[in-house]
């Protein structure tokens, strides 16, 4: 049970929250760096083995807990560095500092990062970190920006850190709360992974490949169901884009969409609780109550690192100036265009060494292969479902994570407490 601090309570001025005692992290466990001897950082001969090497990037994108990562170690690369124990959590020092994660797997990571092993007889990592979580903007407001080559943190930075540990079934509720929400995210955008891959497999055997065509062509069954693999022709015609199947068109971008320039936000509009998502080059920046576009939403990114990234939203939306608003003629599927638009080599139409930039013309020129109209209502009744159930996903997401992150520093400062934790530890768990 959750129950709110109240400062004119008896009960709490008797001290609820008397057991509660102020440490530092070294006090919790074993504090240390990374380790990555070797130099150069980057030779090959330290690469490619079976031992997974967690950086900053991926503790930065793994949302508290890291699943995957992008690089791993060899016996000799693992000679010069140290495989940390599964439930190490990792805190960044460098680059992105003060981002947090557990390791899910035994891995190593470089002296960027620095791993704290729990004595699990006087804490839970799992609510070390969420603790983590709260401080990070502390810990980013005091040592980002202070005119260094690289802003960073080290040891002596964490060890000056003091916070709040409830008794250790206090913090096992607390993290079992926490953790069924991200547990539920993290499900979310799992089953959105599967979706994504669903219709992208889909739309590369139909509109790339032409699998349903070569099978034909082949004397092969499709694989589909007759009234469907009627509608695909069985030969493929020469075009400027090579062969394509018979009777479908080349044509460009601007045949199916209009394109402009997305609007910037002021920073005072931006709302922690707001209804409609702002977006980026990069995707998901914020939100705010006012809106640019309406509807089913195409965004594309069209400056620096994210040019040409292409996301998908059906609702009210605001577009950020780093972006443009996509937006399908009538009758077009929404699903088919952003796949399409998805596939295209983006990088034949960027200008600009440093900052690179796409044009709203030039992507309105680039050449799409269009099939016949049945074929494309089929598609997009096979994807109709699918987009739903990732759209659904998408917002119980955000309200879970709208939630959770109302819930973290209630319950890490005790302002917000589970009564009898113990109890609740034995019902839930």
């Amino acid at each position: 049970m959750l129950t709110r601090k109240d400062k004119s309570s008896a009960k709490w001025d008797s001290g609820l929250m008397s057991n509660w005692r102020e440490v530092k992290l070294g006090e919790l466990g074993e504090v240390n760096r990374g380790r990555s001897r070797h130099r150069p950082r980057n030779a090959p001969k330290l690469y490619g083995g079976p031992y997974p090497f967690v950086q900053t990037g991926d503790i930065k994108s793994s949302g508290g807990r890291i699943t995957s990562h992008k690089q791993t170690y060899n016996e000799v690369g693992l000679a010069q560095s140290r495989l940390w124990p599964i439930n190490t959590m990792v805190i960044t020092i460098a680059a992105n500092i003060a981002e947090t994660a557990i390791l899910t797997y035994p891995a190593c990571f470089p002296d960027s990062v620095i791993g704290f092993i729990a004595n699990e007889s006087i804490c839970d990592v799992r609510f070390v970190e969420y603790t983590f979580r709260l401080l990070r903007n502390k810990i980013q407001q005091e040592n980002v920006g202070t005119g260094s080559v690289q802003d960073n943190i080290n040891l002596q930075t964490l060890d000056e850190l003091r916070f709040l540990l409830p008794p250790l079934s206090e913090q096992r509720a607390i993290a079992h709360v926490l953790g069924t929400l991200d547990d539920k995210i993290e499900l979310n955008h799992q089953i959105n992974e599967t979706l994504e891959s669903t219709a992208r497999a889909l739309f590369k055997s139909w509109f790339v490949d032409f699998d349903p065509v070569r099978a034909k062509m082949a004397g092969l069954d499709t694989g589909l169901p007759r009234h469907i693999a009627d509608l695909f022709p069985d030969q493929l015609v020469d075009s400027e884009l090579g062969k394509i199947p018979e009777g479908w068109e080349v044509k460009v971008v601007s045949d199916f969409a209009s394109i402009k320039g997305g609007k910037q936000l002021p920073k005072d509009k931006f709302v922690d609780n707001g209804s409609v998502p702002v977006f980026g080059g990069a995707g998901l920046m914020g939100y705010t109550d006012d809106y640019n576009a309406d509807g089913d939403v195409i965004t594309v990114g069209r400056v620096g690192a994210y040019c040409g990234q292409f996301f998908s939203y059906q609702g009210r939306a605001w577009i950020n100036n780093n972006a443009s608003i996509i937006a399908q003629n009538e009758g077009i599927s929404g699903e088919w265009l952003l796949l399409s638009l998805r596939n295209l080599d983006i990088d034949l139409i960027k200008k600009g060494a440093a900052q690179p930039f796409i044009s709203n013309s030039d992507l309105g020129a680039m050449n799409l292969i269009a099939p016949v109209d049945s074929i494309l209502e089929t598609f997009r009744k096979f994807l109709e479902s699918l987009f739903r159930r990732l759209a659904q996903a998408q917002n119980e997401t955000k309200i879970l994570t709208s939630l959770h992150d109302a819930l973290l520093p209630k319950l890490v400062s005790g302002e917000l407490q589970i009564k009898d934790a113990e109890a609740f530890l034995a019902r839930v768990v």
